[in-house]
């Protein structure tokens, strides 16, 4: 099973865009499902996280900018990213961990804000 994200790509600042992660195929027991994304030369980070009761986490620098949500019956997940940032340009990466702690991650979409 893979996860694919989708919906990268390149804006202007101030504009947005939507994430998309779909599995390829069945995965039990989800737990957390979360998106991270890593800027050339820096390390990859969390961006929002999100439980199967709907509680979310996010990184400092996306707060009242980004929303993360979920569909647990069809196990996908989506990021809005609103008002969006120069220094939000990165390739995002979808992630999964289930409850028996296996992890999964997707390919990874590149977002490109332009200033």
């Amino acid at each position: 099973v893979q996860l694919q994200a989708s919906g990268g790509g390149l804006v202007q600042a101030g504009g947005s865009l939507r994430l998309s992660c779909v599995p390829s195929g069945s995965i039990f027991s989800i737990n957390i499902m979360g998106w991270y994304r890593q800027a050339p030369g820096k390390q990859r980070e969390l961006v929002a996280e999100i439980t199967p009761r709907g509680n979310a986490n996010y990184a400092d620098s996306v707060k009242g900018r980004f929303t993360i949500s979920r569909d647990n019956a069809k196990n996908t997940m989506s990021l809005q990213m609103n008002s969006l940032k120069p220094e939000d340009t990165a390739v995002y990466y979808c992630h999964v961990v289930t409850w028996g702690a296996s992890e999964l991650w997707g390919q990874g979409t590149l977002v490109t804000v332009s200033s």
